[in-house]
């Protein structure tokens, strides 16, 4: 099974820069997408339905051009959900869960905590209640996490860590929240093949970032201990433009 992550930063932007050149040639099972910044009455109707694929859309955001997750799965899931249980954490788009047979897949659009203070606390709360659903959910089934988590976590993770320690995204409470999440059982897939830096998913349209590679690693798929096993391999398609973050995979065995 393949599965692909990709923050689009704008999903009727990104349909103008080759996105479904890639998609067709990606040959993904589940394409999750995050930053869609579209409810789906504003998606055009041409880019509503594709040959093979249940369309799956998330883009309750409290504001126009916000947030926003979608994934195009060829297997229609079990059943399907947006929003974590916790009230405080609903209403910006940010969470698509789909049940499969054999495992819990989350799309998520992680906050961003550069705002404010106050957007930082709601990132770190918000990460503690997708922890708690997580865990809840993981009594019947093995869970697979993708999607943009707004933290880079380890030195390795990043261009330039020293410049940015201060920074949301690379805070210390940041990536410790991250330590905490492995220390539950679940597996960053990317570093479970490639232990060295330098390969990022995201890089700042200013001072030309991508052309020096001075980007973060921020985008991720994680699975729950019990797919571990499974997890055939995972990458990075940094040669991928079309947003400000490139798409990253997963390809699971079959039981």
């Amino acid at each position: 099974m393949r599965l692909y992550s990709w923050n689009v930063n704008g999903f009727r932007a990104v349909v103008q820069k080759g996105f479904w050149d890639w998609f067709a040639a990606c040959d993904g099972d589940v394409i999750c997408l995050q930053e869609t910044k579209a409810t789906w009455e504003q998606v055009p109707e041409k880019h509503r339905t594709v040959k093979g694929y249940e369309v799956i859309w998330n883009g309750a955001g409290t504001k126009k051009g916000y947030s926003g997750v979608a994934c195009f799965t060829r297997n229609a899931p079990q059943s399907w959900s947006q929003g974590l249980p916790d009230a405080r954490y609903q209403g910006e788009g940010r969470t698509l869960l789909l049940e499969y047979e054999e495992f819990y897949l989350f799309n998520i659009y992680f906050p961003n905590g550069q705002m404010s203070q106050e957007r930082l606390d709601y990132k770190m709360g918000f990460y503690d209640a997708f922890l708690e659903y997580a865990e809840r959910l993981r009594q019947t089934k093995p869970i697979v996490v993708c999607g943009d988590l707004n933290t880079a976590h380890r030195e390795i993770d990043l261009k330039n860590p020293k410049a940015n320690a201060d920074r949301s995204g690379f805070l210390p409470q940041e990536r410790a929240w991250v330590d905490t999440f492995l220390s539950y059982g679940y597996h960053d897939t990317f570093r479970m093949f490639t232990a060295e830096g330098g390969q990022y998913s995201w890089w700042t349209y200013r001072f030309n970032a991508r052309a020096r590679n001075a980007g973060w690693r921020i985008d991720y798929f994680f699975v729950s201990d019990e797919l571990k096993n499974r997890v055939k391999r995972a990458w990075i398609e940094d040669s991928v433009y079309g947003s400000d973050h490139c798409p990253v995979g997963l390809e699971l065995d079959a039981r």
